[in-house]
């Protein structure tokens, strides 16, 4: 494990061998990027070659009283629900452009990354590919919402959202209007998992949901990859191979 003493991401990278997978963690509102580390380990227990940094949030947190390690992405002060989606947009391109810089820097591409988001960090997560169709090949969406519904569908990146049936800081309707709105949308790939009588937190239930759709979910798009060198090989002079 290796921490960034600059901006206090903690990396937990292949004991051997460069990474396959990138996978880049976001906390909530008033943690840090050690709050995640526990979820970094077990995502690095399953993909042992993948790079898993949990990020810290850039500014310090504005809230409540607190020993001066919590962090948020952006203020949650004032009229939230009004202002979040400019504040959002105020901090995604320092995201975006840290996203870029660490897959350049361990050599992984877009494809091959996802973010995992909680809460406030589900936020930025999802408005990331929202804004940057295919930035990452998946996004982990635990707990968190849209700072606004997007008018497209990433053709890009497959959409996970986890939820507490229960959680009473983002209501689930949240996750269930995002799918619905994105049902919508021409080429949306997105998958829900509810855990009935829990809240806003990481269930172990949510977890396990979220290590199968890793493992088991095939993105759309490779299906239609797929599909497209079906119909090719059907045609004469077509390609004989599935890409």
């Amino acid at each position: 494990m290796t921490t960034d003493l600059h901006t206090a991401n903690i990396e937990l990278l292949p004991a051997a061998g460069a990474p396959r997978q990138l996978m880049l963690l976001l906390h909530g509102v008033g943690a840090n990027a050690a709050n995640l580390l526990p979820l970094g380990r077990v995502l690095r227990a399953h993909f042992p070659q993948a790079a898993v940094i949990s990020l810290q949030g850039y500014e310090p947190f504005d809230g409540m009283p607190h020993d001066g390690s919590a962090r948020q992405w952006f203020s949650i002060r004032g009229d939230v629900e009004a202002q979040r989606p400019a504040r959002v947009a105020a901090v995604l391109p320092r995201l975006v452009a840290d996203i870029r810089a660490h897959q350049e820097r361990l050599g992984v591409g877009e494809a091959a990354t996802a973010l995992v988001g909680f809460s406030q960090g589900t936020i930025l997560s999802l408005e990331a590919v929202a804004a940057r169709d295919g930035l990452a090949g998946r996004v982990l969406a635990f707990s968190g919402r849209y700072a606004s519904l997007p008018a497209q569908a990433p053709k890009l990146t497959t959409l996970h959202f986890f939820h507490g049936g229960a959680d009473p800081v983002i209501p689930v309707r949240h996750a269930k209007e995002a799918m619905q709105h994105l049902a919508q949308l021409e080429g949306s790939d997105a998958t829900l998992d509810i855990a009935e009588g829990i809240g806003h937190e990481l269930d172990a239930a949510l977890l396990d949901c979220a290590l199968h759709r890793l493992t088991h979910h095939i993105p759309m798009r490779t299906w239609q990859a797929a599909l497209g060198g079906v119909a090719a090989a059907a045609s004469p002079g077509g390609d004989d191979t599935l890409q």
